[in-house]
């Protein structure tokens, strides 16, 4: 039987998805970093 350890991607996309990142001024932030960074990945 395998261990619960890896985490569900409901959970990964409910807390550090990109809607989630877009609800709170602080995620807007991130996302705003990560574009001026220059990351192809803006969120999970």
């Amino acid at each position: 039987m395998k261990r619960t350890l890896g985490g569900t991607s409901r959970k990964r996309k409910r807390t550090s998805g990109f809607r989630a990142r877009m609800r709170t001024p602080d995620g807007r932030n991130v996302i705003s970093a990560r574009r001026r960074k220059g990351r192809h990945r803006l969120a999970v």
